[in-house]
């Protein structure tokens, strides 16, 4: 499949699925990937076919939905977030709670769990949140994903951006290169499967992270629905983190810029 091709067929594609093609540009490849497998299970020529097979058949575009999806991740992706959320975000969240807090993060769109588990991590190595519980509940529409998760083995390569020492110590080496995340670094993180566009989890949460998912590959009015409902599920004063490169569509919505830091939100009183 040429990459030519592949640019217009997801350019005709995407805007009709709720994404906007500007997210997918420098990340298209893993879905060209996919479009081609595709093309061949239904023993499809090229993608003009493929075309008149979706004008053709509605029911195509939901296999061809899942297809659109992408799946990139490691731990402590934005280092500078997570040492935020240690030393700032999640101390503030528990003073705001009192004596013995019990935070509630909830990660939307948690791919194979690196972004749950990184958060459980550094909650657990805080000296500012001793006495404190955290429980991470997770989502991802992926269910393949979230086996992943479930099972914690991940290749070095997820790992690379881990702080000094916290590979050896959180995890166990693997025969083949592999590494294991250790049981007592999964407590209080659950996983269940949910799709942003289409349902969110009940709350309240004192934390939400949607990063690098609605806010980079969904169109502005889907953007706008998924933002709604994130902010209805944060608790006054509970914090929103978006990625490195988004920026929600605020417009007239509860929350303003955690003052000092970059892509975290306030919810208002």
């Amino acid at each position: 499949m040429r990459d030519g091709d592949c640019v217009r067929f997801l350019q005709w594609a995407l805007p009709r699925l709720g994404f906007r093609w500007a997210g997918f540009r420098r990340v298209r490849r893993q879905v060209c990937r996919r479009l081609a497998g595709r093309l061949a299970d239904l023993g499809l020529a090229d993608l003009d076919a493929y075309r008149r097979r979706l004008e053709a058949d509605a029911g195509e575009w939901r296999r061809l939905a899942p297809l659109c999806r992408v799946t990139i991740s490691r731990f402590f992706r934005d280092r500078g977030l997570y040492r935020a959320l240690g030393e700032v975000v999640l101390p503030a969240l528990a003073a705001r709670r009192g004596r013995g807090a019990r935070l509630a993060v909830w990660s939307a769109g948690c791919g194979a769990g690196e972004e749950p588990y990184s958060v459980a991590m550094v909650a657990r190595r805080s000296e500012a949140l001793a006495g404190c519980t955290l429980r991470v509940a997770a989502t991802d529409w992926d269910l393949r994903q979230l086996a992943r998760a479930a099972c914690a083995v991940y290749p070095e390569s997820s790992l690379r951006d881990l702080p000094p020492g916290w590979r050896e110590q959180a995890f166990e080496p693997l025969a083949g290169g592999d590494w294991r995340l250790r049981p007592a670094e999964r407590y209080g993180v659950a996983f269940a499967a949910g799709d942003l566009r289409r349902a969110a989890l009940a709350g309240p949460f004192d934390l939400v992270l949607c990063r690098n998912a609605a806010f980079t590959y969904f169109d502005r009015r889907l953007q706008q629905r998924v933002l709604d409902g994130l902010v209805a599920r944060l608790r006054p004063g509970g914090a929103l983190a978006v990625g490195s490169h988004e920026r929600p569509p605020i417009g007239a919505s509860e929350l303003a810029p955690w003052p000092g830091l970059r892509h975290l939100w306030l919810r208002g009183d």
